[in-house]
């Protein structure tokens, strides 16, 4: 008897220890096991809360533990199956200073901080604060916004349009960043600010905050002084012109011009996005940017699953290239750029998969030299087939054109030139594959010429 008795009081002890180390993890003692303000929110601060907090593209927001728990499942699938963050760059191409891939010792710690449930732990632990300007990336020196609401129809298709701003800037500014935000987050795809420089024939008749769709003639002809200044897509975030003692150079007098693409959303809405500016000093270099390699003439066969186009340009003046972001639509599959260099060598410098929700762009680590002659290849791969969930119709033969439905191939890119280079314009020329009549597919590889 005396024999049960102590085993029972054994067992007992070992219960009450066993629930009262279970309730020191819940509680946030450290206990070894993974907390989230010792392990999981660092790795969230660094590589998630860019997005995931209030007012930003993502759903949720991930700054609080509060925040965090609901999701601790979904978050766990996300990262270990590399869903999250959105990073879709082949590893083994190129090296880029906004990687967001996470890597395996954090996707290990996530995971094993949710398989042992998610505790909280001790608040104490917490990194400090990651800190984020409300509404913009970054602390703007100027904020340009459309002067009026532009109306939206609730159906049918809408027509790129162009809304200018006077801004008439007082002297020359070097811009080291830019960040566009819709007004109307369900209305706009994507957008554009382009520095409309004195002098311009583009918009010289345009009322400002009034949209006008390519065609009118009060927009008159859009020359090759306009020179991009900002964009926003899905993932793409604000821009950093500043990374290699370099801006982008707004002249005085100069406007801005809104190119938006809006999309119906099923009831009547308006618009009115917004631009915000970050100035510094003359740099050593202006960055430049301009559509890349495009196959405007580009022809994707009804039903093809794996459609090749190829576009190519000719660097007519040294250049050093310093990112990169391939556009395409609801077909594309992925992108990949190369070069060929005057010496006949050719380097694959980025591959990524392409995902029409996430158009990320490509900052390099280190600036590549473009010396005049080098060739720029840009090869996508599109899929025109049922089997494609987003394609509008794989019945559909594909050519050019600016809707969701239709296609384009391209690829932006940034360029740093002497701060005093005057013909940007013809920094570049389209050659090989590009400057081909449209067949009846690609232009594919086959089409270009190797020295």
């Amino acid at each position: 008897m005396l024999s049960r008795r102590v085993t029972f009081i054994a067992l007992l002890i070992i219960g009450i220890a066993a629930m009262t180390a279970s309730m020191k993890a819940t509680g946030g003692e450290d206990n070894g096991a993974p907390t989230f303000y010792k392990d999981a929110l660092p790795i969230l601060q660094k590589n998630c809360q860019t997005c995931h907090r209030p007012g930003e593209i993502a759903p949720m927001s991930f700054m609080s533990y509060k925040d965090v728990r609901p999701w601790a499942k979904a978050i766990k699938t996300a990262v270990v199956n590399r869903q999250m963050p959105p990073w879709f760059a082949d590893p083994n191409y190129g090296h880029f200073t906004n990687d967001k891939m996470l890597s395996d010792a954090a996707i290990k710690t996530l995971a094993a901080w949710i398989d042992g449930g998610a505790v909280e732990g001790d608040a104490k632990d917490a990194p400090p604060p990651a800190q984020f300007v409300d509404g913009w990336g970054f602390k703007p020196d100027m904020v340009i916004e459309m002067p009026k609401d532009v109306p939206l129809p609730a159906t049918g298709t809408i027509n790129y349009k162009n809304i200018l701003v006077k801004v008439n800037f007082p002297e020359d500014r070097w811009v080291v960043a830019a960040d566009l935000r819709p007004g109307n987050n369900q209305a706009v795809h994507h957008m554009r600010a382009n520095v409309l420089p004195p002098g311009s024939e583009f918009m010289k008749n345009a009322e400002p905050g009034i949209a006008y769709e390519q065609g009118d003639p009060k927009m008159g002809r859009q020359d090759e002084g306009i020179d991009l200044l900002g964009k926003f897509n899905p993932g793409l975030g604000s821009q950093d012109f500043s990374e290699y003692q370099s801006a982008k150079f707004v002249p005085k007098g100069s406007d801005i011009v809104f190119n938006m693409h809006y999309t119906a959303t099923g009831k009547e809405t308006t618009d009115r996005s917004r631009l915000a500016l970050k100035f510094g000093r003359a740099p050593k270099y202006r960055y430049y940017v301009n559509e890349g390699p495009t196959a405007s003439n580009l022809a994707i066969p009804a039903g093809d699953s794996n459609a090749e186009v190829v576009s190519e340009m000719t660097a007519n003046y040294d250049t050093q290239l310093v990112y990169m972001q391939p556009h395409m639509h609801l077909r594309g599959k992925d992108y990949e750029v190369r070069l060929i260099f005057p010496d006949g060598r050719m380097e694959t410098i980025m591959r990524t998969k392409w995902d029409f929700n996430w158009q990320i762009g490509f900052d390099m680590t280190k600036p590549i030299a473009i010396p005049k002659g080098t060739r720029l290849i840009g090869i996508a791969h599109f899929d025109n087939s049922a089997n494609n969930k987003w394609n509008p119709d794989p019945a559909k033969f594909i050519v050019w054109g600016p809707q969701n439905w239709d296609e384009m191939q391209n690829c932006f890119m940034g360029y740093l030139i002497d701060p005093n280079f005057k013909d940007v314009k013809n920094l570049f020329k389209r050659s090989g594959p590009s400057v081909l009549p449209r067949g009846t597919s690609g232009p594919a590889l086959s089409t270009l010429v190797i020295r």
